[in-house]
């Protein structure tokens, strides 16, 4: 009980200092060029916010979505529904998406984070700078026929070019292309799968053995076949180059 005060206490302690010094909590200051700066304590606070979104900002603008659908999709097909468990899905769609990302990360590491941390750019001037990126990550992934639809819905007639595309309008559309992007790609992953299936289903018909499960038969027959052709490689190399060659 005396540790858990004792770190109470030093949590407290800077807190505790800033209301005693009469620092602001909230403070702007005008630059040279004409922009404004944010307090430290603003800043801070802005970067936890962003923090508690990052979730949201994995599903919404990365290709995490599609990976872990036809992951999902392609384990119901195999029909072993623990089989990988759900963690090693999540686990190396979070890593594949790495993969998939690095350039993007990287470039808005450049021309975003490292200028504000160096100090030469403001924090909305390098947000900006950093969402560059994702973007035209979104943009090149992104159906125009979903687009022109929330564009609709949004009250837009158009837009002159991509970049008058606003984020609100764009994050939507790039979710429903790839949910339908997925599908597809599940769809074709399903069917080989599906006549291992069906032709299990009628051998045991024809031979009256309709007491017996096809799915208990099949199994071994699914993953026979997905072994002999590298089914891993195949997936996740096609799943890889559906983003790198867009």
């Amino acid at each position: 009980m005396t540790r858990i005060w004792l770190l109470i206490v030093l949590f407290a302690a800077p807190a505790l200092g800033m209301a005693e010094t009469g620092i602001p909590a909230v403070a702007v200051t005008d630059s040279p060029d004409g922009g404004q700066t944010w307090s430290v304590s603003v800043q801070v606070l802005l970067l936890m916010t962003a923090l508690t979104m990052l979730p949201s900002m994995l599903l919404a603008m990365t290709s995490f979505t599609r990976i872990i659908i036809v992951l999902a999709i392609f384990r119901q097909a195999l029909g072993t529904p623990q089989t990988p468990p759900t963690q090693v899905l999540i686990g190396l769609a979070l890593f594949l998406s790495f993969f998939i990302m690095h350039p993007v990360l990287s470039t808005a590491y450049t021309e975003g984070v490292t200028p504000y941390v160096n100090g030469d750019m403001e924090m909305m001037q390098a947000a900006g700078q950093a969402m560059a990126p994702f973007r035209e990550f979104m943009l090149g992934q992104t159906r125009e026929d979903d687009l022109s639809m929330f564009a609709g819905l949004a009250g837009d007639d158009g837009y002159a070019s991509e970049q008058d595309v606003p984020l609100a309008v764009l994050i939507p559309s790039f979710i429903t292309s790839e949910l339908k992007t997925a599908f597809q790609i599940g769809f074709l992953i399903f069917i080989p799968f599906l006549i291992i299936d069906l032709v299990v289903a009628s051998v045991l018909m024809s031979m009256g053995m309709m007491m017996l499960s096809p799915m208990l038969i099949s199994l071994p027959f699914k993953i026979m076949l997905f072994v002999l052709v590298d089914g891993w490689g195949l997936l996740v190399g096609t799943l890889a180059s559906s983003f790198l060659s867009s």
